[in-house]
C-alpha cells in the first residue's frame, strides 16, 4: 500500500520527466544545519580537509556561497526555524531563544512546553510555540503520515524546531547528564535509545574534569558533532529509513561555534580543529548513508544558523569610534523617565537581547495610551551614546516600507516580541552585565553557504546571494511536496 500510494502522487506531480524520474529516486532527505557555519572558514582551512567531505561536495553538490537571512537579530532557534518553515520570525513566531510571556510576565524558552514531560530529562518541551508548517510537517501530511521524520541535535531547540509539529520523535543531549533525550510529545521514542545510553551514551565518551560543567563543554567542542554521528548511525540500523520508496526525513544539527563560546582570537587553533573535525564527520556521514542508503536515493542539504556568537575585540587600539551600552541600566534610566511622566510605577517589565518589554497592565490600568508611551520611550532611548535607532511596535507595524524598516519588521512578532527594538552603532560594545559578555557589533553579513547534493541537482557554485527562506520550498519543490503553510518565496531555479 505504501509503494502504491507514494507512486500515484508521483504521478499526479506537476514537473518534467527528467525532474520527477531523479525524484523516484530519493528515499531519504538528509537536512544538515551547521550551527555558525562560515563560508569564509571553509576557505581558510580547506587546505587541512580530507577529499571525501567539505571537498566532495564542493565538487559534486550545488553550492550557494553567499545564504542570508531576511531578518535581524538571528540566534540559533530562529535560524533553524526560518530554515524548515521557509519564513520569517513575523509569521511563524520564533524570534530567538526567549522572550517574555506576558501571561506569566516570565521569560518564555521557545521550545518549553509544560502539557508534555521529558524522556530522559527534567526539560518540558514541545514544538507548539511554532507557529507555522515545516518541511517536515508537509511531507507527513504528503504521505499521509507514511514518511518518517526524525531530528538529531545537540540543543533542544535545535531538535525541536527541525522536527517539526508531527515528527516521530527528537533527539538531542541533555547537558546535566549528557545522555540522549527527548520528549513525550513525539510518540515514538524508541526502546532502543535507552540501551544506546546505557552501552554507548556520550557521556561515557567525556573525560572533562569539571563535574559541573563537563556536558555542557561538551555542546560547544567538535566531540558533539561525532556524537550526532553515532546516534544517526542506530537511528539507521534501527529503523528502515530510506529503504522503501516513501521518502522519509532526517534533520541533523552539527556545531561550528568558537570553542567553548571563548573568543577567536584566543581559539584560532581550536577552530581549525572544529572545522577539521566537520570535515571528518561529514565524509563518516556521506560514508554511512552510500552503505545504508545509496547516495543516488539521498537529497542532502547543508545549510548554516547564519550568526556567529558574540565576539568582544579591543578595537580602540585601531582608532575605531567604540564606546559601550548596557542594556540594564538604559531600561532603568528609562523607566525613571518614564515615572517621572505618568507617576509612579514599574513601566519596564522586561529587556532582553536589545529589546525592551512594556509593563502592558500598568499602561492599562492608568489609562493610558500605549502609541504615546512607545514614542516617547523611543525619543528617550534614541538620545542614549550608542544608539542608532529605536523602533517601536507601532512604528514596526505601520511604517511605510524601506529596506532596512522591512529587515527589522521580518523578525518583529507582535505577540512575542518587545515593545521598542534598539539598534547599536556599528563599533560600540554591547555589554551584559549579568551574563558578563561583550560583543562589537558589526552590520557586516556573515557568509554563510547552501549546498544540495542530489541527481536534479547540477553541481555548480553560484555566488549570486540568495535567502535562506528559500531552503525550505527549494527542498519541497524537489520532492514534489507542497511548501511550508507561512512560505510565499519561490524555490531557487534548477
Amino acid at each position: 500500500m505504501k509503494k502504491e500510494f507514494l507512486a500515484t502522487i508521483l504521478v499526479l506531480t506537476i514537473g518534467g520527466w527528467q525532474m520527477q524520474e531523479a525524484s523516484a529516486q530519493t528515499r531519504l532527505v538528509v537536512s544538515v544545519t551547521i550551527d555558525q557555519l562560515r563560508s569564509d572558514y571553509i576557505n581558510t582551512f580547506t587546505p587541512y580537509f580530507g577529499s571525501q567531505g567539505f571537498k566532495r561536495l564542493m565538487r559534486e553538490g550545488r553550492v550557494y556561497q553567499q545564504v542570508h537571512f531576511s531578518f535581524e537579530n538571528k540566534d540559533r532557534a530562529s535560524a533553524i526555524a526560518a530554515i524548515y518553515t521557509g519564513t520569517t520570525p513575523s509569521v511563524n513566531g520564533i524570534i530567538g531563544s526567549q522572550w517574555l510571556d506576558r501571561t506569566t510576565g516570565r521569560s518564555q524558552n521557545c521550545v518549553d512546553d509544560a502539557a508534555f514531560m521529558g524522556n530522559n530529562t527534567n526539560e518540558n518541551s514541545s514544538a507548539a510555540l511554532l507557529l507555522s508548517s515545516t518541511l517536515t510537517d508537509e511531507l507527513k501530511i504528503a504521505t499521509s503520515n507514511q514518511a518518517m521524520v526524525y531530528a538529531v541535535s545537540p540543543f533542544r531547540d535545535a531538535a525541536i524546531l527541525s522536527a517539526g509539529h508531527a515528527a516521530n520523535c527528537a533527539f538531542w543531549i541533555n547537558p546535566e547528564t549528557g545522555k540522549w533525550c527527548s520528549t513525550t510529545y513525539y510518540k515514538d521514542y524508541p526502546l532502543w535509545l535507552d540501551n544506546y545510553n546505557t552501552q554507548q551514551g556520550p557521556d561515557l565518551r567525556v573525560k572533562d574534569k569539571d563535574r559541573v560543567n563537563r556536558y555542557r563543554r561538551l555542546l560547544t567542542t567538535p566531540a558533539v558533532n561525532e556524537e550526532v554521528n553515532l546516534l544517526t548511525e542506530e537511528l539507521l540500523k534501527q529503523s528502515n529509513m530510506g529503504e522503501d520508496e516513501v521518502v522519509d526525513f532526517l534533520a541533523l544539527t552539527y556545531y561550528a561555534g568558537t570553542y567553548q563560546h571563548q573568543p577567536l582570537q584566543t581559539v584560532e587553533q581550536e577552530m581549525q580543529a572544529v572545522y577539521t573535525k566537520i570535515d571528518y564527520c561529514l565524509a563518516n556521514l556521506l560514508n554511512l548513508l552510500e552503505r545504508q542508503v545509496g547516495m543516488n536515493h539521498v537529497l542532502l542539504c547543508i545549510s548554516s544558523t547564519g550568526y556567529t556568537d558574540p565576539v568582544y575585540q579591543d578595537i580602540t587600539t585601531y582608532n575605531i569610534p567604540t564606546g559601550e551600552f548596557y542594556l540594564n541600566r538604559c531600561a532603568t534610566l528609562l523607566n525613571m523617565f518614564l515615572m517621572a511622566t505618568y507617576g509612579e510605577g514599574n513601566y519596564v517589565e522586561y529587556y532582553y537581547d536589545q529589546q525592551i518589554f512594556l509593563n502592558h497592565k500598568l499602561i492599562e490600568d492608568k489609562h493610558l495610551d500605549m502609541a504615546d508611551i512607545q514614542q516617547k520611550s523611543s525619543e528617550f532611548l534614541v538620545q542614549f551614546s550608542g544608539v542608532s535607532e529605536v523602533y517601536s511596535a507601532n512604528r514596526l507595524l505601520l511604517a511605510p516600507y524601506t529596506e532596512r524598516i522591512e529587515r527589522s519588521r521580518n523578525g518583529y512578532h507582535r505577540k512575542r516580541s518587545g515593545d521598542l527594538v534598539i539598534e547599536v552603532l556599528p563599533g560600540w560594545q554591547i555589554v551584559d552585565e549579568q551574563a558578563q559578555t561583550k560583543k562589537v557589533v558589526s552590520q557586516a553579513v556573515t557568509p554563510t553557504p547552501l549546498i544540495i547534493l542530489h541527481p536534479a541537482f547540477k553541481a555548480a557554485t553560484i555566488a549570486t546571494p540568495v535567502v535562506a527562506e528559500r531552503i525550505a520550498p527549494t527542498l519541497a519543490n524537489a520532492i514534489h511536496i507542497r511548501a511550508p503553510n507561512g512560505c510565499s518565496l519561490s524555490p531557487l531555479a534548477e
